[in-house]
């Protein structure tokens, strides 16, 4: 399944070229993710009263257009593979036409107290349920 969320860029976001700020990405990329979780019933704040975290492993971002102020852009995510101790994801941010801006590789790991984890049926089910394996 591909999740959309759509967004705004604003002003405090931008660098001095008046285009989003490199660190941004990953911001915007956090939310559009969180916003998934949600989706798929695991939202973050359930997972940590279960003491359950998501730690980025590694993040891979393509920056292939400027963004300016005031764009309205979608991001599009999807998991494409994932095991009990983390998950693959794709990313992609496009404008209101479609028109690729950047595309990102995420891989998190479930982790408790500091340790990596290996989450149960209850979580690998609803990964299973929204997994799509193609990319973007």
């Amino acid at each position: 399944m591909i999740f959309k969320y759509k967004r705004m860029i604003f002003g405090y976001e931008c660098d001095i070229y008046g285009h989003l700020n490199n660190a941004a990405y990953q911001h915007i990329l956090e939310e559009a993710r969180s916003a998934a979780l949600d989706i798929m019933q695991l939202p973050l704040t359930d997972l940590a009263d279960k003491g359950i975290q998501i730690f980025l492993k590694r993040i891979m971002i393509e920056y292939i257009r400027g963004i300016p102020f005031g764009k309205e852009i979608l991001i599009n995510s999807r998991i494409v593979d994932f095991n009990r101790v983390k998950s693959l994801w794709f990313q992609e941010i496009t404008d209101h036409y479609g028109k690729l801006l950047a595309k990102a590789e995420v891989t998190g790991v479930f982790v408790k107290e500091g340790k990596p984890l290996r989450v149960g049926e209850e979580i690998t089910n609803k990964l299973k349920d929204y997994r799509e394996s193609l990319p973007l």
